[in-house]
């Protein structure tokens, strides 16, 4: 059985808890000189003390005012302010050096062995939208908003999540620029776009920071996976596989297969205004993934837990089907197509990977999920770490302010890992509390970080056995086959 891609025991003590806290400070002493002179590595320790400080809003004066300080250790003014804020836009400290440092340190600390864990190390590619009230921030536009679900006035980054066993970090992040926006030179003076920076989809984004994490020799995928925006994209396909990358990635409900090697069928296949034309392609053997999953008897269907929530264990069923891709109206190579919906047969999702054919299914239905933990990964982001709450406006500062974020959230992943153990349930804004008590002006002592933590943990346990033991007399004959 496969539980949040595998499992670990030992247990935490005090000295644990606090080892951990302390161990942030050593961190920042690494990533310190990549910030150049040292007002500048001082303003970082002020800014991720910022992030991960408990204060609601987390911008620039905020962050100044609470943990910097003037001349001989006065209270900070505007100074101070004014200075934290050039340290985001103008300081040229480069944010490439800052995620290529994130990446050593994930490898270092993060990666795991295949001795460890079968699935090993996943990139997830996703995106995430800030909604702005204005108009004059870089990138900002009337554009698709996930996090709202419509379409909205908003800047989207798109983000690169290395996902492993013992946590997840932020490995690279760009900001997408519409094509008007990045053909708008006005804008682009207005919010110092580069010169270099041009338009690019987020499927070429994502291929290139996939192409540049794994240029830098820090980091390997076993396996990178995506939404459907990037799976029904055959040039990021293309690109994964000149990178030879193994892949599971969503695809469309309409993304044509052959259920048989093309090479063996005559003719050329249609093309998009031919096949409206026709109606369908004219080989049976060419089919919608919808049409495939509906063809497929109970017995394709297989169980497989995906962790363990907090209302108990998350079971989907998965099928896998040997096929041939169709790519750029042309035949592919030989892929798998991996289907997956609840066990009340609802929520149905497509996926193609290029693994090979002796991979299991449940590897690939694992690193598939692997998702959620970004997902994850952006809520804590924008609720504990001050992802949204920034109010630069040009190119450098939103992506000072986003590899600074990401720094913030490494030391927390990092916190999680090291105190976790025996109770992985532990979670990043508990993590944080210990962060605080040390890292951050000290607002809790840690023995009051470690009660607070305590009793935080003991009424989530209750509460998850109540739902566990709800969901297992409500799913008895699967409790059964899953031996739960």
């Amino acid at each position: 059985m496969f539980v949040d891609f595998c499992q670990e025991d030992a247990s935490m003590t005090r000295d644990d808890m606090r080892a951990a806290a302390h161990r942030a400070v050593e961190w920042h002493e690494r990533f310190a000189p990549l910030f150049g002179r040292k007002e500048a590595q001082e303003h970082s320790r002020v800014y991720v003390k910022g992030l991960l400080s408990d204060q609601r809003r987390k911008s620039i004066e905020p962050i100044a005012l609470q943990f910097a300080r003037g001349p001989n250790g006065a209270a900070a003014t505007q100074n101070e302010v004014v200075a934290l804020q050039g340290f985001i836009t103008h300081s040229p400290w480069r944010v490439d050096d800052v995620f290529q440092e994130i990446q050593a340190v994930f490898a270092e600390e993060l990666m795991p062995t295949a001795a460890q864990c079968a699935i090993g190390t996943v990139g997830v590619i996703d995106e995430s939208g800030f909604v702005k009230a204005g108009t004059e921030s870089v990138g900002v536009a009337q554009q698709w908003c996930g996090r709202l679900g419509k379409t909205a006035n908003c800047q989207v980054g798109v983000f690169l999540t290395g996902v492993t066993p013992g946590g997840t970090a932020f490995l690279d992040a760009q900001l997408f620029l519409t094509k008007e926006r990045a053909d708008d030179e006005a804008h682009r003076t207005k919010t110092r776009v580069p010169k270099e920076v041009t338009f690019q989809t987020k499927p070429q984004i994502a291929a290139e920071m996939i192409r540049r994490t794994l240029a830098a020799g820090k980091v390997r995928f076993d396996w990178i996976t995506a939404d459907e925006l990037y799976g029904s994209t055959g040039d990021f396909l293309d690109a994964l596989e000149e990178m030879e990358q193994r892949y599971v990635v969503e695809v469309r409900k309409n993304t044509i297969v052959f259920t048989v090697d093309p090479a063996i069928l005559g003719g050329a296949f249609p093309g998009p205004k031919r096949r409206r034309k026709l109606g369908s392609y004219r080989y049976p053997e060419a089919q919608s993934v919808e049409k495939l999953a509906a063809a497929q008897p109970p017995t394709a269907w297989h169980p497989l837990v995906l962790r363990e929530g907090a209302k108990g264990p998350l079971v989907h069923e998965f099928a896998a089907i040997r096929v041939w891709a169709m790519r750029h109206y042309k035949a592919g190579p030989p892929v798998w197509l991996l289907l997956r919906r609840t066990t009340e047969g609802t929520d149905l999702k497509y996926y193609v990977s290029n693994a090979s054919e002796d991979t299991p299914w449940e590897h690939m239905a694992l690193a598939g999920a692997a998702r959620w933990r970004v997902e994850e990964c952006f809520e804590d982001g924008k609720m504990h770490l001050g992802m949204a709450d920034y109010e630069a406006r040009s190119w450098s500062s939103w992506h000072h302010h986003m590899s600074m974020v990401a720094l913030a959230h490494l030391y927390v992943t990092l916190t999680k890992r090291d105190i976790k153990h025996n109770v992985p349930e532990l979670t990043l804004d508990l993590a944080l509390r210990v962060l605080r008590s040390s890292f951050a002006r000290p607002t809790l002592t840690e023995d009051e970080a470690m009660d607070i933590i305590d009793y935080h943990l003991k009424r989530n346990r209750v509460a998850h056995d109540s739902h566990r033991k709800t969901w297992l007399a409500k799913h008895k004959k699967l409790a059964k086959k899953l031996l739960l």
